[in-house]
């Protein structure tokens, strides 16, 4: 039988992250109807889960809490009975959907009805993917199936000390224990980019629930992402031109009140994504990173190029976006694609994922040069080539195929080899090639480019063309879906 603990343990977790006495409970009398291996003898209130509604800072959301001491938390039949009718209401009125994970997987005695009910609620998961926000928040184990379930969320949050997640436990891979790779921790995941956030305690994980539904619409259509903006429109951002290597500094500079919300942190660092604010408006930026600044802006991990991994992390990221018309913005500083066997095995794949990405969203996009802009990685990073609606650059910004000396020794090889001094010769015709065909100011001439500004006028800039942007309508091919 549950105990009084735990069914405060599961309700508690609700009350802690829904607004004061909000918290509307549906299905509190449904239980399980299996009574095969001697089911019958055991009372499972709840059925190991408590559904229902509430609101943080008065949106409306539908949430789900399962306690691990009910038949170790398994999800059996009318389990996922209960979390798939919270999915239908919430479809019907459009809110998002919160899911709150402690659970062993599969309840093994009742078999086949408990994978009939993974399925259906898969399916509704599905059906909402797109429509509705879906968050995850595992505090427990989030084994077997129930792993697959949180990864169909849109974004998963994870207890670093009590939360595991994992498909086959760390035990039963072969040539592993747990002892030896936790595959199942928080920071494995989070590596891996399975997880998007990782909080510290229980507090931690449902402030940052707390957070993205705050910033976030409540569904595919509502768009009421927004807050009033305390911030000066016209702000200066002095240190922006010396923060762009980082992006994560760079963009708390453009952001009002220096905010960013940054996802799956510790996942492919040479690009960073999450949600910035522009006059109160949310917006989702893509950026990539050369270097981590520490607090004194001095590199303590440098990147260079664009990875599989990076890709594949942007990719979904603006897919998300472009669902629920969040506009987009992309700081592109990239000197060409990662170039080692591992990611040459993919990178092809991956580059086309998340051209196709940016190629196929219809929101408002547009895109920040703030240094290198080479070949078909620069052409992939949001450009106006495949769909930006605005592309600004500084100064500084180098775009074009590739290093203008690299260019030259290919261009001139037969007159360098019979110089008397190279060097000179290569200086002198790579600085006319720069001006000619990778500076900022070229592209501008060629219309690839639609204004060159000051680094520390980035902020206007962008805030005003996002507002002149906001009523962007773009129409596309009739088609079911695109492949890629």
């Amino acid at each position: 039988m549950m105990s009084k603990t735990s069914q405060t343990s599961a309700m508690s977790r609700i009350e802690a992250l829904l607004d004061e006495n909000s918290f509307v409970e549906i299905g509190a009398q449904v239980t399980k109807r299996s009574t095969d291996f001697n089911l019958q003898e055991k009372m499972v209130p709840a059925d190991g889960v408590i559904t229902g509604y509430g609101v943080i800072d008065c949106n409306l959301v539908y949430v789900y809490s399962q306690d691990s001491t009910a038949l170790g938390g398994s999800v059996g039949e009318m389990h996922a009975k209960k979390i798939a009718r919270i999915y239908d209401l919430a479809l019907k009125v459009g809110a998002p959907v919160i899911g709150l994970i402690d659970c062993a997987g599969l309840r093994l005695q009742e078999a086949t009805d408990a994978l009939a009910g993974f399925g259906e609620l898969y399916l509704k998961q599905t059906m909402a993917s797109g429509v509705i926000p879906q968050i995850t928040a595992i505090f427990g184990t989030c084994g077997g199936g129930v792993a697959i379930s949180s990864s169909l969320s849109d974004f998963t949050i994870m207890e670093e000390s009590n939360g595991r997640l994992f498909v086959n436990s760390p035990n039963a891979l072969a040539g592993n224990y747990k002892e030896k790779c936790d595959t199942s921790s928080a920071k494995f995941q989070a590596e891996s980019g399975t997880v998007d956030f990782v909080g510290a305690d229980e507090e931690e994980v449902l402030e940052k629930v707390r957070e993205l539904i705050t910033i976030l619409p409540t569904n595919n259509e509502d768009d009421d992402s927004y807050e009033e903006c305390t911030d000066s429109l016209n702000r200066l951002v002095p240190s922006f031109g010396m923060l762009t290597a980082d992006p994560e500094k760079a963009l708390r500079e453009l952001s009002d009140d220096n905010y960013f919300i940054e996802v799956k942190k510790e996942y492919a660092k040479d690009m960073v994504v999450g949600f910035i604010r522009l006059n109160g408006m949310t917006v989702g930026v893509v950026a990539n990173r050369l270097a981590c600044l520490d607090e004194e802006n001095k590199p303590i991990e440098e990147f260079d190029g664009l990875s599989t991994k990076g890709c594949k992390k942007a990719a979904g990221f603006v897919n998300f976006c472009d669902a629920f018309n969040i506009p987009i913005l992309t700081l592109t500083n990239v000197n060409g694609y990662k170039a080692t066997m591992h990611d040459e095995r993919s990178i092809a794949d991956a580059a086309a994922k998340l051209t196709f990405a940016f190629a196929n969203a219809t929101v408002a996009k547009i895109n920040l040069i703030t240094g290198k802009a080479y070949g078909s990685a620069y052409i992939t990073m949001n450009s106006k080539h495949i769909g930006a609606d605005l592309v600004f650059a500084l100064p500084t910004a180098e775009i074009g195929m590739m290093e203008a000396k690299d260019a030259v020794e290919i261009m001139y090889a037969g007159e360098i080899a019979k110089a008397k001094n190279a060097s000179e010769l290569i200086d002198e015709k790579a600085a006319e090639y720069s001006a000619m065909q990778s500076s900022a100011e070229s592209a501008a001439k060629r219309g690839y480019v639609d204004n060159i500004i000051e680094p520390e006028q980035a902020r206007k800039h962008l805030a005003y063309a996002f507002d002149m942007l906001f009523t962007k309508r773009e129409s596309r091919p009739g088609k079911k879906h695109g492949t890629i």
